[in-house]
């Protein structure tokens, strides 16, 4: 796309959020708007928005779904604070979202949406396109709805059929209003509905028909059409990923690099499902996928294959590894290589199911009967998902430990451009099956890591046997020594702590190492604080980012590089968790700013919660 056009206003950077039923298809709309955003060259991050409910009586609004992106021609760290053009299909989902947006945004709303059933559906006692309560906004009423039918009539669908349409004039409306490309949309429609191509020609139509109204009609205000110029980033291959995309992509790069197969194991839960869905596609890499009929027999299965010299893996949200927690115990006890990935949500029990939350660290760290100690990782954003997907392989199989990865229902979901690592340079790590039977216990360790050698069953001479009862430290069999518990339980904790060696030391993000404060985080904070600390440190504000990745064991330089910062303060989505672990660690006077209201930060909360810090 040129950077300057003709009769558009240059842009730096824009959120559009799509709002409608959950039946409108505006995941799909958000989707497709991402891939045109991606190849007129603007970075870009996404956040899918789902209703909790799984079908929702329509026009209510329960069921209001909703996709946000921000893209530009700076570089996008969020999805955006506050969305400059919101697009409501209907009144539940105006009522539920304008609230987001900036004053005087865009609302482009489905006028032919907006009865009076709908309206009182919605909560509404007047019609909000009439009665003036929107004048604080850019208002531009179109009849989608008609428009679409008049569009599609000659494909001779049903009307149904014909309405489901309006998703595809819609996104042509915007693609106009922001000079993206219609053509990869027109692709994916023909392919997709190649079998049915009067739905496939209809809903192009639609799209053509939406892009034809932008270049004919006469805009609102001071709306004009727009364009955002390519933003300036490394040169390299790039794809969009999610996070779900990314994590897949790094367990098998992993698996591959460890030489080992891979075998996964899980149990349908939101937002987790979709880790599923995304390996069981990637069979080619000889990887297996299987789906239990429980939580705890996905996790079981998932320590059987590692028994039997694979790598486990298993995945769930916060109520599903509350139910793999005893298997987890028995995977620390018999000391083999697992990995559990957490994609949080909003709790407790079922909680928000659809609703991003940060409250399962606790649990990740200390949430298991007994001193159970294992390792616990944190992905930051959705691209770096592969690089702890890797990093998750190579600690589970050097220390033949359990390795619980926390994601959370926004880094799976959302998106952004990734630039395609170079896989020459991933370093191997081969796993060694023990073959050698001479002087063979299953808890012989290795001097260095502390790690039990891990032979598989059925090797001429090396029959053993494992389980949850404490073992002998000397011989693998059964044990009630107290005195062997003692070192048992000891040399275990030892070998987490020992972790801290063989992992990077903790490094500053961005700002100086010491200084007047430190903002902490871990996972999809990632974002807002560290756009919130360029905005802050441009300021002339003395202000860090820290983010962890490796959550337990702590990198070894942590608690000296804290103690360099007169304050630290942590933002979470959960009441207080990381700020417990790094004062009961470190005794540092570290002050918490949380959130949980199922939404990621907001840049300017933590702005303002840093300026207040600063102040007091």
């Amino acid at each position: 796309m040129e950077g300057s056009i003709a009769g558009r206003e240059n842009l730096d950077a824009v959120v559009v959020r799509f709002a409608g039923d959950s039946g409108d298809g505006l995941q799909l709309t958000g989707s497709h708007f991402t891939l045109a955003t991606a190849l007129a060259g603007n970075d870009l991050a996404t956040f899918p928005d789902f209703p909790a409910e799984i079908r929702a009586p329509a026009g209510t609004t329960y069921g209001v779904s909703a996709f946000q992106i921000n893209f530009g021609a700076r570089e996008i760290r969020t999805a955006g604070d506050q969305p400059d053009v919101l697009v409501a299909l209907n009144p539940a989902a105006l009522i539920t979202n304008i609230g987001n947006l900036r004053l005087g945004g865009l609302v482009i709303a489905d006028s032919g949406a907006f009865s009076d059933r709908n309206l009182k559906k919605a909560g509404y006692e007047a019609n909000p396109l009439e009665d003036h309560s929107l004048d604080a906004y850019q208002v531009w009423p179109i009849d989608v709805s008609k428009l679409t039918l008049e569009a599609v009539k000659e494909f001779g669908l049903t009307q149904k059929e014909a309405l489901r349409c309006k998703n595809m004039w819609t996104l042509g409306l915007v693609y106009w209003l922001y000079n993206r490309e219609r053509d990869a949309s027109v692709k994916w429609l023909k392919t997709k509905f190649a079998k049915r191509p009067e739905i496939a020609e209809a809903n192009i139509a639609a799209l053509n028909a939406g892009h034809a109204f932008g270049e004919t009609a006469e805009l609102p205000g001071d709306v004009h059409a727009y364009a955002v110029p390519e933003a300036e980033i490394a040169p390299g291959e790039y794809r969009t990923v999610t996070g779900t995309d990314a994590l897949a992509w790094g367990l098998v790069a992993g698996t591959q690099l460890a030489d080992i197969k891979l075998v996964f194991c899980s149990y349908p839960i939101t937002p987790a499902s979709s880790l599923l869905h995304i390996l069981a596609g990637l069979r080619q890499f000889d990887l297996t996928t299987f789906q239990a009929e429980d939580e705890i027999a996905a996790a079981c299965a998932a320590i059987g294959a590692s028994y039997a010299g694979s790598l486990g893996i298993t995945s769930s949200s916060g109520p599903g590894v509350a139910l793999k927690t005893e298997a987890i115990g028995l995977a620390i006890s018999t000391e083999l290589p697992l990995i559990v990935v957490d994609a949080q949500r909003a709790g407790p029990s079922t909680g928000l199911p659809t609703k991003t939350e940060q409250s399962d660290l606790l649990q990740a760290v200390w949430g298991r009967n007994g001193d159970s100690p294992l390792v616990v990782l944190a992905a930051s954003a959705p691209g770096d998902c592969f690089e702890v997907g890797i990093e998750a392989v190579r600690l589970a199989t050097k220390y033949m430990t359990p390795v619980i990865v926390l994601t959370d229902g926004y880094i799976v979901n959302a998106a952004e451009p990734w630039l395609l690592p170079d896989l020459e340079t991933l370093e191997p790590f081969p796993v060694h099956h023990r073959e050698d039977a001479e002087g063979f216990h299953p808890y012989l360790r290795d001097p260095e890591t502390l790690a039990r050698n891990w032979a598989k069953p059925g090797t001429p001479g090396l029959e053993h046997r494992i389980g949850g009862i404490e073992k002998d430290y000397d011989s693998g069999h059964i044990s009630y020594d107290p005195a062997n518990h003692q070192r048992m339980t000891d040399v275990r904790a030892a070998k987490i702590r020992g972790i801290a060696q063989d992992i990077p030391e903790q490094t500053v993000d961005q700002g100086n190492e010491g200084g007047k404060l430190a903002l902490v985080g871990w996972g999809s904070t990632y974002g807002p604080i560290s756009r919130a600390v360029v905005n802050l440190r441009a300021e002339g504000l003395d202000v860090s980012h820290i983010h962890l990745r490796h959550i337990w064991p702590m990198p070894r330089n942590l608690g000296e590089l804290l103690a360099g910062y007169d304050q630290v303060l942590v933002p979470e989505m959960n009441t207080g968790q990381l700020i417990q672990v790094l004062r009961a660690e470190y005794l540092i006077p570290a002050e918490g700013l949380n959130k949980v209201n199922g939404l990621p930060f907001k840049i300017a909360e933590i702005e303002q919660a840093v300026r207040g810090q600063l102040e007091s």
